[in-house]
């Protein structure tokens, strides 16, 4: 394999699909190459160049797909459709999310919201609102799918005391068994939790 930007990436895409966010390294991915590290600086400089390069092999396609608003559709249900996109393209990578947020110069996360913030300025929303709305959803969407792929720690799990926490806090196990024993989802919490951000004007 030719050593260059994008085969260090798309090996480093692999490491992480096998390792997570915590074992990738450059160190881990020249090993996994067959190089020393300081061949790897020919093409990322360090691992916060190398995060946002893998947060742009992640995200890049979904952006580069995006459809346009229908003149006759809503911008709230649009923009819902934007971010399910975006949940379940993080969703194709072990620790996707914590890569994306992770990358802090992400062309493609810029170019997202850029479509983003221009589709609701077409749609009449003012600037500071449009940037609003569209801010909060990513935090929101970055933030729901990091805990969704950190799974709880199974010792902890195990010695957590349910039967305490009930009686501790009866008002959110009141709340949580209302919402699940009606038939939502995980899935429904996310679209749920989405809708009164960009729906709550």
């Amino acid at each position: 394999m030719a050593l260059n930007r994008d085969a260090v990436i798309e090996e480093a895409l692999n490491l992480l699909n096998e390792v997570g966010a915590e074992g990738v390294s450059l160190r881990s991915l020249a090993n996994r190459l067959g190089v020393k590290p300081p061949t790897l600086y020919w093409h990322v400089k360090n691992k916060a160049s190398l995060i946002n390069e893998m947060a742009e092999h992640i995200i890049q396609p979904m952006v580069h797909d995006l459809r346009q608003r229908s003149i006759d559709e809503p911008w709230q249900e649009w923009l819902v459709d934007v971010f399910h996109q975006l949940r379940q393209t993080m969703f194709s990578y072990t620790d996707g999310a914590r890569v994306v947020a992770g990358a802090h110069f992400s062309r493609a996360i810029s170019d997202l919201m850029e479509t983003a913030v221009r589709t609701l300025l077409t749609a009449g929303v003012s600037l500071r609102e449009s940037r609003l709305i569209v801010l909060t959803a990513t935090h929101f969407t970055l933030g729901h799918v990091i805990e969704e792929q950190t799974p709880p720690d199974e010792e902890m799990t195990k010695a957590f005391d349910m039967e305490r926490f009930q009686k501790d806090h009866p008002t959110i196990t009141a709340a949580i068994e209302e919402y699940f024993n009606s038939g939502h989802t995980a899935d429904d919490l996310f679209e749920d939790g989405l809708r009164l951000i960009i729906w709550r004007r």
